[in-house]
């Protein structure tokens, strides 16, 4: 969960930090007040959009940081074990964007730099925001097919992993027909240039790590002099009457004597042995090097002209002769793929309709399993929608083929395969009776609307790895009843996820584990947004506040604190309910 938020220099707010804990979180104040600027900045943190209009008028730069709290089964652990990033010692994660008056954008989490692509895959894992335009992305319909499997992932991820190895391969099998089905011309200079680089690599007689033991030959030639005087004087200082080699055996011989009158001698004359044969045979492999030296001009030459024609090859093959020799593996499979085309052809064809035979059976598959979870689905939405006020309403999600996709024929019927199969999903609600059920994008009340986001999320809330749900102002378009009913269900999903909520309705504002109130502060020269966490007293004005305006009465002050007292036996019964 979002533990703690800081913002500074972002649009109206110089410099802000609150905290949150478990349970629902409430803000609340008037229309500018900068309500919807802390969800930007949120919004910012995992990975939205950024702009230099975020950027605080006369600073250089914007700065968001959240600390987040996370279970140790987090679906976020092993995508930041594969990035490098470790966890705090406490199981927490900082996320940090900083944003130019320049545009340019920084991330980190916990303080490794990242890309904004890697902050918004992490962010979108710990976070779900829901504003008024995302309504909209109920409207469409290309989403239905991810809520319900995201609904159902549990029952469907397997199925649908087997099914995406088998499209991959269909689709590496179609790329590999289309690239055979090129024009002849296309195919003859492709063939051209094959042959001319296959026999140009196979004229130079390659041989593995060739170039590594020609530089080891270069070395030697090129410094040949040095090498050879370096031999010959150590045998000469080694061998040499009176030398090293006859100090050593004077000093062996006189250990040996003195050890038969004194065994604690003996190791060390042992060692004085070993080390005088080991140097004996150091003068004898010396002199064989010395005597078996040569050096020949031209074979420097052969060797500089044999590193000249491998780094020719190595600009247009690869930059060793190891992947010189790959490469020219690569050409030759190529090189036999196209002379024996027709062959090849025929073994893709087959290959690709047994492909979409296994497809379609694997498709049917997850077809089955979705209409299982669609009318589990329907049962709970409609359930939800009950509980909202809309008790009347009917839902229907319906599975329906797929218009585009990859062709195939299944059973006589024309199919188009996708990433993800055959499916597509429509969502269609009637609210009221009588009425037939019609496309989301067809329902005209924004209070409807808002209901079925609602519904949704509530269902949806403990399938889902977020563990931060924010809506704003998702009670838009209701009032009196529906608007006590919404608030019971943003309390209902807090009890597993943390919820924060912008809110204009004093229910919702009262059901509210925690309640912020967010103010704007105007002088001359200065615009600048606060947020202030209300404790009992101060929770009973705000209300008020929003019930009756501005003024705030005896009698208004009476209504917030019996509304927070109902709120409290509210929250109290749906513990006891979900408890039972």
């Amino acid at each position: 969960m979002l533990v703690e938020i800081s913002i500074r220099n972002f649009a109206i707010i110089s410099s802000v930090t609150v905290s949150f804990r478990e349970g629902l979180h409430v803000l609340t104040g008037e229309t500018g007040a900068g309500k919807s600027i802390i969800l930007d900045a949120v919004s910012m943190l995992i990975g939205g959009r950024g702009s230099t209009e975020y950027v605080r008028h006369g600073a250089n730069k914007a700065e968001i940081e959240g600390l987040f709290e996370l279970p140790q089964n987090h679906p976020v652990n092993p995508l930041l074990e594969d990035m490098g990033i470790d966890l705090q010692d406490d199981d927490s994660l900082v996320l940090r964007r900083d944003i130019s008056a320049q545009g340019k954008s920084v991330c980190r989490i916990n303080g490794k730099l990242v890309t904004l692509a890697i902050l918004r895959e992490i962010g979108q894992l710990l976070v779900d925001i829901h504003s008024q335009n995302q309504h909209h992305q109920l409207l469409h319909e290309e989403r239905y097919l991810e809520v319900i499997d995201g609904y159902g992932k549990d029952e469907i991820a397997k199925h649908k992993r087997e099914y995406r190895t088998l499209y991959q391969e269909y689709k590496d099998v179609s790329h590999q027909v289309k690239r055979l089905l090129e024009n002849e011309r296309q195919t003859a200079q492709r063939l051209d240039l094959l042959r001319f680089q296959l026999d140009e690599i196979a004229a130079a007689r390659l041989e593995p790590e060739e170039d590594e033991h020609l530089q080891q030959e270069k070395q030697k030639h090129a410094h040949s002099q040095k090498i050879f005087n370096g031999v010959s004087e150590s045998y000469e200082v080694l061998q040499s009457d009176g030398g090293t080699i006859d100090s050593l055996g004077l000093v062996m011989s006189r250990l040996q004597d003195i050890a038969a009158y004194d065994s604690s001698i003996q190791p060390l004359s042992k060692i004085v042995e070993d080390v005088y044969y080991q140097l004996e045979e150091v003068i004898l492999q010396l002199g064989r090097y010395r005597d078996d030296f040569s050096f020949h001009p031209d074979q420097l030459n052969e060797i500089e002209n044999r590193l000249v024609e491998i780094d020719k090859l190595r600009k247009k093959y690869g930059s060793n002769v190891l992947e010189i020799l790959e490469y020219a593996a690569q050409v030759e499979d190529e090189l036999d793929t196209l002379e024996h085309k027709e062959e090849r052809m025929d073994e893709l064809y087959t290959r690709k309709a047994q492909l979409a035979m296994d497809l379609s059976v694997e498709a049917q598959h997850l077809t089955t399993i979705r209409s299982r979870i669609c009318q589990r689905l329907e049962k709970e939405i409609q359930q939800e929608l009950k509980g909202l006020h809309m008790d009347r309403s009917l839902v229907e999600i319906e599975l329906i083929p797929a218009q585009t996709g990859e062709q195939v024929e299944h059973d006589g019927i024309t199919r188009y395969l996708r990433q993800d199969g055959w499916d597509d999903v429509q969502i269609r609600i009637a609210t009221n009776p009588g009425e037939p059920p019609k496309p989301l994008s067809k329902i005209a009340s924004g209070g409807e609307m808002s209901r079925l986001m609602l519904a949704l999320k509530t269902v949806l809330a403990k399938s889902e790895p977020v563990t931060t749900l924010i809506f704003d102002e998702v009670d838009t378009g209701v009032s009196g009843r529906v608007a006590q009913a919404m608030a019971e269900r943003l309390y209902q999903i807090s009890l597993d996820k943390q919820v924060l909520s912008i809110t204009h309705h004093a229910q919702v504002a009262a059901m509210a584990d925690q309640h912020y109130r967010i103010e704007k502060h105007q002088t001359k020269n200065n615009t600048r947004t606060t947020v202030l966490p209300l404790h009992t007293n101060e929770r009973a004005e705000e209300l008020a506040k929003i019930n009756s305006g501005v003024e705030v009465t005896d009698v208004s002050l009476q209504h917030a604190n019996e509304l927070l007292q109902k709120a409290t036996d509210i929250q109290a019964e749906i513990k006891e309910k979900l408890s039972n």
